[in-house]
């Protein structure tokens, strides 16, 4: 008994269009069974109004790069780092090397830029209101009482380092003279130049010599006198004017009656040239029981408008260190105090 295939029977009507394909006759296809390797298929279209991306041309197709070769790797420049992609146009080169701080180094301030008429190396001094000195310990002046070289180190409000200050003396004066020994002091910069001079000649400070009272003269450079510091005659409390290069008075400072430091600031305020509006003042910091009953190592502080002259703003800088000889500094280990003048 012989089997033959049954023919293809819908159970739909062939009235309907449902009839089944003749024999030997193959279907018409509108599409190949068999793609061709390598058919890229149809280019991509984009949504009407859509534009195309930067680096896309017309006819671009996803996952090609011309010019591929053996051994290209994708994502590779000459002239730029290993895993950074191709710059597109359009868009920024990618940052290679982080930028660099423009703090000095070693915790200096930063020199400002772009001042005229300004002594080289007070630049510094037109961008700050402020000044705060702290005196280095010496361990041979606490334990033995020998007198050294005073040296400071002279700082902006943040904590950065402005300048470094060097007493510059023998050793003959210093312990015979003690505080009221004369000196000259050299205040330099982050490159160890010479930016500010200060000369202290011999003199007395009491009231019963109103002719040879205490001064200063401050310079920068060194040579140029652009101010200087002198002690103006009084009973109770410690008067000194500020004075120009050619002698004028700037500033008054007046201190206190009382210049013990006792647990407490010391004030010394800074007065306009007619003594009647505060402009800034000097501070005698404490700076701890141990310190300032064993050491003459000071903290001051020193406040003046930021748009004073930064010539001015040295004076004041002077003015604060022979505040600090005249009143705070010791004597084989005895503080020099004074109450007033008397």
């Amino acid at each position: 008994m012989s089997h033959k295939p049954t023919p293809y029977s819908p159970n739909f009507p062939p009235s309907q269009g449902y009839a089944p394909p003749a024999e030997g006759q193959k279907p018409n296809e509108s599409y190949p069974m068999n793609p061709q390797v390598g058919y890229p298929g149809p280019p991509p279209s984009l949504p009407p109004g859509a534009q195309p991306l930067p680096g896309m041309q017309h006819g671009f197709q996803p996952g090609f790069q011309p010019g591929f070769q053996q051994g290209y790797q994708p994502g590779f420049q000459h002239g730029y780092a290993p895993g950074y992609p191709h710059p597109q146009p359009g868009y920024p080169a990618p940052i290679v090397q982080q930028p660099v701080s423009a703090q000095a180094p070693g915790g200096w301030m930063s020199i400002p830029q772009g001042l005229s008429n300004c002594p080289p190396g007070l630049e510094y001094l037109s961008m700050i209101d402020q000044l705060l000195i702290h005196q280095k310990v010496e361990l041979l002046e606490a334990f033995v009482g020998f007198e050294t070289n005073n040296k400071y180190t002279v700082k902006n409000a943040i904590g950065q380092k402005v300048y470094y200050a060097i007493e510059d003396n023998d050793c003959c004066t210093r312990n015979c003279c003690g505080p009221m020994r004369p000196f000259d002091m050299k205040i330099m910069d982050n490159y160890r130049n010479e930016v500010i001079h200060l000369h202290r000649p011999l003199a007395c400070d009491s009231c019963w010599c109103p002719c040879w009272l205490q001064s200063m003269e401050v310079s920068s450079p060194p040579g140029t006198v652009m101010g200087s510091i002198e002690q103006e005659w009084s009973i109770c409390k410690p008067c000194y004017v500020i004075k120009n290069s050619v002698g004028e008075v700037v500033l008054r400072i007046k201190g206190p009656v009382c210049t013990f430091s006792i647990c407490g600031d010391v004030e010394f305020n800074v007065y306009s040239k007619d003594g009647e509006t505060k402009v800034g003042k000097i501070t005698k910091q404490w700076s701890g029981l141990a310190r300032e009953a064993f050491t003459d190592t000071d903290y001051f502080g020193i406040t003046f408008p930021m748009d004073l002259d930064v010539r001015i703003k040295a004076v004041l800088l002077g003015a604060c260190f022979l505040i600090d000889f005249m009143f705070f500094e010791k004597t084989g280990n005895h503080e020099s105090d004074r109450p007033g003048m008397l």
